[in-house]
């Protein structure tokens, strides 16, 4: 099997992640956030990609013969959860995102040091 999906996966992760780190503004980082997930999902489908497989869904063909691969679709049931939990999440960090604006005045994490205090 190809490495090259697992590479890009990793990829995606580390440019999300490299983003987070070096981020000046609230939404810029939970957007880094999303990239990040994205990531997690590419290689969810590169871990359940089986080459020739089948779909586990019989109702309108006979199912492969004895020992044909199939699919395994917790993989793919994990990742469409991922990307449910996904949006949640970033729509309650936007929704914080925003409710510190209008508290605080800025969206700068430098300039929100002061609440540590």
């Amino acid at each position: 099997m190809s490495t090259l999906p697992y590479l890009t996966a990793g990829w995606i992760i580390l440019a999300g992640l490299y983003g987070i780190v070096t981020s000046r503004d609230l939404v810029h980082a939970v957007v880094c956030l999303s990239v990040t997930q994205s990531g997690t999902y590419v290689l969810l489908l590169a871990v359940g990609y089986r080459s020739g497989a089948t779909a586990p869904v019989f109702s309108d063909r006979p199912p492969p013969p004895a020992g044909g691969p199939v699919t395994d679709p917790v993989v793919q049931a994990m990742t469409l959860t991922d990307i449910v939990v996904g949006a949640t999440v970033t729509a309650l960090l936007l929704a914080l995102a925003v409710q510190v604006a209008k508290r605080r005045g800025t969206l700068d994490p430098r300039a929100l040091r002061s609440l540590e205090t």
